[in-house]
C-alpha cells in the first residue's frame, strides 16, 4: 500500500507540471531540496533549496510553455524514511519553428517521511539545449541565460 501512495504522489506531482501548478509540487518537497538536471544551459545544474527550485520551476513554464510529460512507468522501493521513485517519461512541446519535440527520460526521486529530497533528472540534455537555442533565436532571451544555482 505504500509504494502504491508513492507512485500515486509521484504521478501528480508531474500532472501539476504540465498544469504550472508548481506550488503544489513545492510543497511536497524539504526546504534543503536538491534537484539536478542535466546539461550545460538555462535549464541545467544543480539546486539545493526550495527557493531555487522555484525559481527553476518558473523558468521551466516561461521557457517551454506548452511542455507536457506523459507518465509511462512508475517504480518505487525502499521504506518511509529512505524511498526511491523511479519515473519514466516522455516530454512533447511545440516549438516556436514548428520542429518537433519529444524527449524521453527518466526521473529518480528520494523521498522521505512523504517529502521529496532529491530530484534527479535524466534526458536528453542536447536536445532541450538545442530546443532552448530555437527559442531563445525566436525571441527568447532568457533561454539563453546561465543556470539558476544555488
Amino acid at each position: 500500500m505504500y509504494h502504491w501512495i508513492c507512485r500515486r504522489i509521484a504521478r501528480k506531482n508531474f500532472e501539476r507540471i504540465n498544469r504550472k501548478d508548481y506550488q503544489g509540487l513545492l510543497g511536497a518537497c524539504v526546504d534543503n531540496v536538491r534537484h539536478r538536471f542535466g546539461g550545460d544551459h538555462a535549464l541545467g545544474g544543480r539546486r539545493q533549496s526550495r527557493a531555487a527550485l522555484a525559481r527553476w520551476l518558473q523558468r521551466l513554464g516561461r521557457l517551454s510553455p506548452s511542455l507536457q510529460l506523459r507518465v509511462l512507468d512508475v517504480w518505487s522501493t525502499g521504506w518511509p524514511h529512505d524511498t526511491t521513485i523511479i519515473v519514466r517519461w516522455e516530454a512533447t512541446q511545440e516549438m516556436p519553428d514548428q520542429s518537433d519535440y519529444l524527449n524521453h527520460g527518466v526521473h529518480v526521486i528520494k523521498m522521505r517521511w512523504g517529502k521529496i529530497v532529491e530530484i534527479d533528472a535524466n534526458e536528453d540534455s542536447q536536445l532541450v539545449a538545442e530546443s532552448l537555442r530555437i527559442w531563445g533565436n525566436h525571441g527568447n532571451p532568457e533561454a539563453l541565460a546561465p543556470p539558476i544555482l544555488q
